[in-house]
């Protein structure tokens, strides 16, 4: 970064008394292989040493921009109060609890450099304990198609790597304030209409799990379910419960009923054909989530079905028996 020139990427970093882990957060954005970023932190009226720490490094290198918010407003505003100071063409996230390893924004800014119908791309994410210990991948699909049908389904994205397009954020409004947990997800809803979105396959990020972490509440569950009836309204008109219920039962992969099975396939469909319709996803994807939308059914029959599944892909291949006891 030349002086007075922007940087390629802002790196927002929320933190609300965490002073256990933040110094680690902090460093693993300073040891970037991508030297051209600001760190832009808010601390977000934290009680403990965190602020502190974030004033130390400060001191120590010019990167790091310092919002100081006199009480605590909740992870959105935080995110906002940050998003509002930013001057990178892309933007960027990092919970104050996680750590980007070293390649993490060089690789993701080059990504949307270099695809510029893109507008967001996150990473695959290792979950650790709280030794940074891993022990299991995030789990995120690659492609838009993928994503936009996961966010319906469980989870499409790890909020804090996902870099957007600056401008495209801002003509978004940001970070939804009203919500207590997850703010993110519901970005991801508001940016999938107006632009593409991705992740890299390749784990950059290590998510910290640990006992300091906020506990699910009520009050985040009823976030999500709002969320959810929210994207079925949009695609939809409406948002019929009984949906809502069957595309629950198939994320928690729940053994089905014959009926209960049929209705599940119809609700998915009808969740494929109408973020084709409202361009969502392109025509070129149905026949991709049409296949995963069969792979999640199956998971729902009992085990001696999905024996006989397995037996006859393994003997006889996709083909017109694949295609014959599909349900219709």
């Amino acid at each position: 970064m030349t002086e007075n020139a922007p940087p390629l990427v802002s790196v927002v970093m929320p933190v609300y008394n965490g002073e256990k882990y933040v110094a680690e957060a902090i460093e693993s954005i300073l040891g970037q292989t991508l030297p051209d970023f600001e760190l832009i932190i808010v601390d977000d009226g934290s009680g403990d040493r965190s602020a502190a720490i974030i004033r130390s490094y400060a001191a120590r290198d010019d990167r790091i921009r310092c919002v100081t918010l006199a009480q605590n407003t909740g992870e959105a505003s935080a995110r906002n109060r940050g998003l509002e100071v930013a001057t990178g063409e892309f933007v960027t996230s990092s919970d104050s609890d996680d750590v980007s390893l070293p390649e993490r924004l060089r690789k993701q800014a080059a990504f949307l450099q270099i695809n510029p119908e893109i507008g967001a791309v996150g990473t695959e994410a290792l979950l650790t304990d709280e030794n940074l210990k891993p022990h299991g991948l995030y789990g995120v699909a690659e492609g838009h198609a993928r994503i936009a049908y996961d966010l319906q389904m469980g989870s499409c994205i790890v909020g804090a790597t996902m870099m957007m397009r600056r401008k495209i954020v801002q003509a978004c409004g940001g970070y939804d304030e009203s919500l207590a947990r997850s703010p993110d997800i519901e970005l991801v809803a508001r940016l999938i209409p107006r632009t593409r979105l991705a992740n890299l396959p390749e784990p950059l990020y290590l998510y910290r799990q640990h006992d300091g972490q906020l506990p699910a509440t009520p009050q985040k569950a009823q976030d999500w379910a709002n969320l959810l009836a929210s994207l079925l309204s949009r695609l939809w008109g409406e948002a019929p419960q009984a949906s809502l219920d069957r595309y629950a039962q198939v994320r928690r992969r729940e053994k089905l009923s014959w009926r209960e099975r049929r209705l599940a396939k119809r609700d998915l469909t009808r969740l494929i054909d109408s973020m084709v319709a409202t361009n969502w996803i392109d025509e070129d994807d149905r026949a991709h989530l049409i296949r995963v939308l069969n792979g999640q059914l199956e998971k729902t029959t009992p085990r001696l079905w999905q024996m006989f599944c397995h037996w006859r892909r393994h003997h006889f291949g996709p083909g017109k028996w694949e295609a014959a006891v599909r349900l219709d």
